[in-house]
């Protein structure tokens, strides 16, 4: 059972040598991304949320 779990760990460490793990900048560069479409986003629901709640009070 040890054997197994040994090689399970072993082959783990091999694919992890294999994966090609993004340099600083594109790691950078993709947080910027995210934090910019999550702003964008943010504000558009935002908008959406205030007409849908202007549109409520108009109704009632």
């Amino acid at each position: 059972m040890f054997k197994r779990i040994g090689k399970y760990f072993k082959e783990c460490w091999l694919e992890m040598k294999k994966v090609s793990w993004p340099g600083r900048t594109e790691v950078l560069q993709s947080a910027k991304i995210v934090i910019f479409s999550t702003v964008v986003f943010a504000i558009i629901l935002g908008l959406v949320d205030f007409v849908l709640l202007r549109g409520i009070y108009l109704i009632f």
